[in-house]
C-alpha cells in the first residue's frame, strides 16, 4: 500500500508554472491511475458488504426535517438557454412542450450571476450563495506571487520529495487535490438527510463531491494531457506554426502509401526528462477506395475524409504494470495530394478512469457499462479544432449531438431507477452551438467576411438545438409520476460577440498599465508588464484585478484610500466606453465587487467586473494575457456568440409544472433552497435566496 500511495503522490511533480491553469498536470492522469482501479474493485466490494451498517448508522444519525411536499425533483439544465429566443420559439410553435410546461405551471427569466458564466452560475444554482460565499468567480484565477493564470475550481499540491530507484522516481508525500468551491450544494444538505440524489454532469464538480448519492463529473476534468482540452492534428502539408489555442501540430512524412508516428499522451514522469508516453499509429491509404487504414494500439479503422470514427480505446504503458487507459475519435480531413489526421482530445477512459471523476468512483465504470464509452473531458466540445479550422461545421454538430445522446442516455436511465429524491443533469449543447453559430443569426457579424450565410447548411443550427432541447423536455414529462417536480432552467442567456475590448491595452493607455523597457506587449499570460509601475491589470474573462501592495507580489497599489481612488477613475473612465468606430457603448458599467459581494471569500475576487454591452466581450488576446494590440477589434472567429457580458443583459430561463411565486423575479440564488424546501429540509442560513413554492403549489401536481 505505501507504494500504491506513492503513486498518486506525484501526480503534480515537475509541473511546469505557466501551464498550471490549464488543469492538474499530465501526470495527474498518469499516476494515479492504478490507485484509481484498485480502490474501484475494492470501494465496490466494501459497498456491499457494509451497506446494512450504512442505512442503519443513516436513519440513527439522520437530522429532522417535516414530511416533504414531492416524491421526486427532476432537474433539466440547458446550459446558455436564452430567454429571447426561447420567447420567439415558442410564439413560432417550435417548443410545444417547453409551451406545455409553462402552462402546466409556470415560466420566467432567471437572474443569474455577477459575472455570467458558467462556472459562477451554476456554483450559485448548487449552493444558493454569491461568488463570495462559494468562491468561484471565473474560469481562471491567478498566482498572485507569478501573475500567472489557474484554474479557479481545483487546487493541486505540490510533491516536496521523491527518491530514485533505478531508472524511476518514486515520490515520499502525497499532495492535495482538492475542489476549491464553497458552500455545501444543496444534494449534500438532501444527502445529510438521508434524501438520494444523481448529478450529472454539472459545472464545477471536480474532484467529485461526497454525499448520499452518485455524480458524474463535468467542466475542469481535464483530458489526459493534463489539459481543458488539446487536440493533435497530424498532417504531411508543410510546418505551419503552432496553433494559437487548444491544439498541437505533428509534421507526417510519407513513405510510398504508408506513414508511422505515435499518439502522444501524458508525460511520463517516473522518468527523467518526463517524456511523453506514446502509442504506435500506422496509417496506409488507399487512394482507389478514399479510405484510410489506422493501426493504433491493436485496433484496425478504416476511415473516410470527414467521417469521425467512434470511441477509440488507448492504453498507455508507463512502466511494468503501470498504465493509462483513454479514448479518443479520429477523423482523416485529408486525403488526396496531402494527407491529415484530427484526433480529438485524449479523454479519461470513463470504464479505467485515471482520475476520481465520479462519486462513488466506481459510478463512471457503470455508466460506461450501461450506456458504452462516453466523453468524460469537462469542455467536452471541441471548440478550438472549430475555431482553429481542422475541423467544420457539420463535424461540430455530429461531436455535440453524439456527446449530447451519450448524456441523454445516462438521464434517463437515471430517472427510470429514481424511486424518490432528486435527479439533476446539465445539458451543454445550446451553450456550445450557440457559442460557434450566432454569426448565421446576423448577416454583419465580422465571423461571416465573404461567406453567404443564407445559403450556409448549418445556418439554423441554433434552432435546430432548440428543438431537440424541446424534444427531451417532452421525453421528461413523459415520464413524470404523481409526487414529482419538474424544473428546467439555464444558468444564463446569450449575446453576440462581435467586437472584442482589450483591457489590458485600454489600461496601458491610460497610464494604469506599463511594460517593462523594450517590451512590445505581445508576450501572452503579462509576461511583458512592469509590475513595480502597473496599478491594475485584467486576467480571465469577465475580471480586472488591483496591483495590491501585501496581496499581489509585486503590489504597488496601498488598501485604503489609493485603492479606492484607483478603482474610482478606472470605473469612471471605462464605464460607457464607446467603441468609436461603430459610434456605440462597448462597456455598459464596471462593477465594484465590494459593493456587489458579501461574504468570507470576497478578499478572492476580482476587484471589478466588467459588464460589456450586447456584441462585445473580451478579446482573444487580452483573454491570453496580452497587452498589444487595438483596444477594440473584430472577432472573425467561428466563437461569435457569447454570455461574458453585463449580467442584466442574459437572464437565464426557468420552467416548472408547478407554479412559482410572483412576487419577485427569480435568481439562481433561489433554486438550492426551494430544492431542500421540496423535502422538508429548512435552508441552512448562509443560502441567500428564498423558496420559489409553497406547500399549495404542490397539492395540484
Amino acid at each position: 500500500m505505501p507504494y500504491v500511495v506513492a503513486l498518486v503522490a506525484i501526480l503534480v511533480l515537475l509541473a511546469q508554472p505557466a501551464e498550471a491553469y490549464i488543469g492538474p498536470g499530465a501526470g495527474f492522469a498518469l499516476l494515479s491511475s492504478f490507485l484509481v482501479v484498485f480502490t474501484t474493485i475494492l470501494i465496490a466490494m466494501l459497498s456491499l458488504l457494509i451497506w446494512p451498517f450504512r442505512m442503519a448508522w443513516r436513519f440513527l444519525r439522520r437530522k429532522t426535517q417535516s414530511k416533504p411536499w414531492v416524491k421526486r425533483l427532476i432537474v433539466i439544465g440547458f446550459d446558455g438557454q436564452d430567454p429571447k429566443l426561447t420567447e420567439e420559439f415558442m410564439k413560432r410553435g417550435l417548443l410545444p412542450n417547453m409551451k406545455k410546461l409553462a402552462e402546466q405551471g409556470s415560466y420566467q427569466k432567471l437572474g443569474t450571476t455577477y459575472p455570467s458564466i458558467s462556472p459562477v452560475a451554476w456554483s450559485t444554482f448548487a449552493t444558493g450563495t454569491n461568488p463570495a460565499r462559494h468562491n468561484i468567480f471565473d474560469f481562471l484565477d491567478r498566482d498572485r506571487k507569478t501573475y500567472l493564470p489557474l484554474l479557479s475550481s481545483t487546487h493541486i499540491g505540490t510533491v516536496e520529495r521523491s527518491i530514485k530507484i533505478g531508472g524511476y522516481r518514486i515520490p515520499l508525500n502525497k499532495p492535495e487535490v482538492r475542489l476549491l468551491r464553497k458552500s455545501k450544494p444543496f444534494w449534500s444538505i438532501l444527502g445529510e438527510h438521508n434524501i438520494w440524489s444523481t448529478v450529472l454532469r454539472v459545472p464545477i464538480t471536480f474532484p467529485p463531491d461526497k454525499f448520499y448519492g452518485a455524480q458524474l463529473s463535468a467542466m475542469c476534468v481535464p483530458d489526459l494531457l493534463g489539459t481543458q482540452g488539446t487536440f493533435l492534428y497530424y498532417t504531411t502539408r508543410p510546418p505551419e506554426g503552432s496553433f494559437k489555442e487548444g491544439g498541437l501540430r505533428f509534421q507526417l512524412d510519407k513513405n510510398g502509401t504508408r506513414m508511422e508516428t505515435t499518439l502522444q499522451g501524458p508525460e511520463n514522469l517516473f522518468k527523467d526528462g518526463n517524456p511523453p508516453l506514446e502509442v504506435p499509429l500506422h496509417i496506409e491509404v488507399d487512394k482507389s477506395s478514399n479510405t484510410a487504414r489506422l493501426q493504433v494500439d491493436g485496433e484496425s479503422i478504416e476511415l473516410s475524409p470527414m467521417k469521425l470514427s467512434e470511441w477509440i480505446p488507448l492504453s498507455f504503458k508507463a512502466a511494468p504494470a503501470i498504465k493509462v487507459s483513454g479514448i479518443c475519435r479520429m477523423m482523416v480531413t485529408e486525403l488526396d495530394d496531402h494527407f491529415s489526421l484530427y484526433v480529438t482530445p485524449i479523454n479519461i477512459d470513463p470504464e479505467n478512469p485515471a482520475m476520481p471523476i465520479s462519486h462513488p468512483s466506481y459510478y463512471s465504470t457503470y455508466l460506461s457499462k450501461k450506456v458504452g464509452h462516453f466523453c468524460t473531458l469537462g469542455l467536452a466540445e471541441d471548440t478550438w479544432a472549430l475555431n482553429e479550422g481542422v475541423t467544420d461545421d457539420g463535424t461540430f454538430l455530429q461531436q455535440t449531438y453524439d456527446i449530447d445522446r451519450e448524456r441523454q442516455d445516462m438521464f434517463f436511465a437515471s430517472l427510470e431507477r429514481l424511486r424518490q429524491g432528486s435527479l439533476v443533469c446539465v445539458f451543454d449543447a445550446t451553450d456550445r452551438i450557440q457559442h460557434m453559430f450566432w454569426h448565421y443569426l446576423e448577416k454583419d457579424h465580422p465571423a461571416n467576411h465573404g461567406k453567404d450565410v443564407g445559403k450556409a447548411e448549418h445556418r439554423k443550427a441554433i434552432e435546430e438545438i432548440y428543438k431537440h432541447d424541446d424534444a427531451i423536455v417532452g421525453k421528461a414529462m413523459g415520464e413524470l409520476r404523481e409526487g414529482d417536480v419538474l424544473l428546467v432552467l439555464s444558468d444564463h442567456g446569450f449575446s453576440s460577440f462581435q467586437r472584442g475590448v482589450n483591457l489590458n491595452g485600454w489600461l496601458k493607455e491610460n497610464g494604469f498599465l506599463t511594460l517593462k523597457p523594450g517590451a512590445t506587449g505581445e508576450g501572452e499570460w503579462l509576461q511583458d508588464v512592469d509590475w513595480s509601475k502597473t496599478q491594475a491589470y485584467s486576467l480571465g474573462l469577465t475580471g480586472m484585478f488591483l496591483n495590491m501592495t501585501g496581496r499581489e507580489a509585486q503590489g504597488i497599489v496601498e488598501p485604503g484610500e489609493q485603492e479606492k481612488e484607483v478603482k474610482e477613475r478606472i470605473i469612471a473612465k471605462l464605464s460607457g466606453l464607446m467603441d468609436e468606430s461603430r459610434g456605440v457603448v462597448g462597456i455598459n458599467e464596471v462593477f465594484d465587487t465590494k459593493v456587489i459581494y458579501e461574504g468570507p471569500y470576497s478578499e478572492n475576487a476580482p476587484d471589478l467586473i466588467i459588464g460589456y454591452d450586447n456584441g462585445y466581450r473580451i478579446s482573444w488576446d487580452c483573454a491570453s494575457g496580452m497587452v498589444a494590440g487595438p483596444v477594440f477589434e473584430d472577432n472573425v472567429k467561428a466563437w461569435s456568440g457569447d454570455h461574458c457580458v453585463d449580467p442584466r443583459l442574459v437572464p437565464g430561463v426557468l420552467f416548472s409544472n408547478v407554479a412559482i411565486s410572483k412576487d419577485r423575479e427569480p435568481t439562481l440564488l433561489d433554486i438550492a433552497p426551494s430544492a431542500l424546501t421540496m423535502f422538508g429540509v429548512t435552508p441552512p442560513k448562509h443560502m441567500e435566496g428564498a423558496p420559489l413554492f409553497t406547500r399549495a403549489s404542490f397539492q395540484k401536481t
